[in-house]
């Protein structure tokens, strides 16, 4: 019997899709067992599931189980927790794959399936050919078992395993996502003060939307810590892949200044090594990585991307300025919001004990929030083409490692097809306002000339 998904709900680093509509029970069924025929076929067969708190998590899991069982593949149901902890069990448990069905920081009535193999990230040519496979109804078949396990307070054990930091009063906020349960475990082993928001698990979102790159997303955060009077807090997404932060007067850290002050202790530890960071850091964060003597590298942007990257030159840290980060430094080279939670307060406590210091210290560099600009599917990789065409025509210092980043002498633009939408990702950074300016106009008059209009469109 052969399946076909959905033309969307195939994405680059993930499947993602509205419940119901672009993501069905039988697309769950068939996404099951299209991953555990490719598990298989790879000589494997132990296969970790886990889901996040949505509502249609635990109906989609029990579908993509009866797939990956009828596929051959014998299941262990890690249950409600977050991505890093499905991730965290294919190591623990020597398991041969991993598939987290969550909808990350989508809305509500969105859900989707994060897979990795064994020791690396699962997406692009992978994700593909899983649709192939289900296309031509090419499975293999079997009758595989499946089983429960609890490993959440293994993990949080491991969290806070070698503890280096100090004791700190901090806020916590896990937007009703399925950090809440994790936290708090974790906080009470920690030392210090922590003053936990919305920890209980709601698919809903009631308080607020959880993406802590969208500052709106941060204003309870931000008010607790001035009322609590906090060294600093820290946020998460839906399934605690990713980290958001704010110092004690309740500035945005972001995640390329997050990875600039994780990455110090992780080069003391081990000078010289690789650092790498996506396309849409500031230029700030590859001096300094730099100046701490690390090899600054500059990838592309996507979690997976950089995960193989990684693996590929051996850096023990990553980082994205969405707020993935990467430790292969004692870790498993893999992106985990909490563990960074628990990095900066070791880094903190280590690099003189205020994350309001350290962000004071920072360089004042002026930039755009990202923006998004309207493109069609077709349209969108054209477009950079033409961009850069036209730029290597004029002569300019241009970095070509995902789309555009056209340096000059004040600062620096960038235009990229996103992988995952029908848009232009874009994002400028100056030293001044003027430069700033000026830097945008030029990016707006790239985009007339390709027919775009220069107007950005909401996330």
């Amino acid at each position: 019997m052969a399946h076909a998904f959905h033309p969307t709900a195939l994405r680059e680093y993930d499947i993602r899709g509205i419940v119901g509509d672009s993501l069905t029970t039988d697309d769950a069924i068939a996404i099951g067992r299209s991953f555990g025929s490719i598990v298989r076929r790879g000589g494997g067969k132990l296969v970790m599931l886990g889901r996040d708190g949505r509502s249609s998590s635990p109906s989609l899991a029990a579908a993509v189980a009866q797939g990956l069982m009828a596929a051959g593949c014998d299941v262990i149901d890690i249950g409600l927790g977050p991505t890093p902890m499905l991730y965290f069990s294919v190591f623990e448990c020597g398991a041969d794959a991993g598939l987290m069905v969550t909808g990350s920081h989508n809305p509500p009535n969105w859900n989707g399936c994060k897979m990795m193999l064994k020791d690396r990230p699962f997406f692009g040519a992978d994700i593909r050919a899983l649709g192939a496979l289900a296309a031509a109804g090419d499975w293999e078949s079997g009758n595989g078992s499946a089983r429960t396990l609890a490993i959440m307070d293994r993990y949080v054990e491991a969290l806070a395993s070698g503890f280096r930091g100090g004791t700190f009063t901090i806020a916590w906020d896990c937007g009703n996502g399925v950090a809440g349960p994790v936290v708090e475990k974790l906080t009470r082993i920690l030392p210090g003060t922590h003053h936990l928001l919305f920890t209980e698990v709601d698919g809903r979102f009631p308080n607020h939307h959880p993406d802590p790159t969208v500052e709106a997303n941060l204003a309870d955060l931000k008010r607790t810590v001035i009322d609590k009077a906090c060294d600093f807090g820290v946020a998460f997404d839906g399934d605690a892949d990713r980290i958001g932060a704010v110092d004690g007067q309740g500035r945005v850290v972001w995640g390329d200044q997050l990875l600039s002050i994780l990455a110090e202790p992780v080069l003391r530890d081990l000078p010289g090594s690789p650092v790498i960071a996506d396309v849409k850091a500031s230029q700030a964060l590859f001096d300094r990585i730099a100046e701490l003597g690390g090899q600054p590298l500059m990838w592309k942007t996507g979690h997976s991307l950089i995960k193989a990257k990684m693996k590929e030159v051996q850096a023990p840290i990553a980082g994205e300025m969405s707020g993935h980060v990467f430790f292969a430094h004692r870790w498993h080279g893999v992106d985990d919001g909490i563990l960074a939670a628990v990095r900066l307060i070791e880094a903190v406590a280590l690099l003189g004990g205020s994350l309001t210091a350290l962000k004071d210290a920072m360089p004042a560099m002026i930039n755009t929030p990202e923006m998004r600009f309207q493109s069609s599917e077709d349209r969108k990789f054209a477009v950079v083409a033409e961009v850069l065409a036209r730029l290597k025509a004029e002569g300019a210092r241009v970095d070509e490692t995902d789309g555009a980043r056209v340096m000059r002498s004040d600062g620096w633009w960038l235009l990229r097809a996103s992988n995952t939408q029908d848009v232009l990702v874009a994002r400028a950074e100056a030293r001044d306002a003027d430069a700033l300016a000026r830097l945008e106009a030029e990016l707006a008059a790239q985009l007339a000339l390709s027919g775009v209009a220069a107007t950005p469109v909401g996330h």
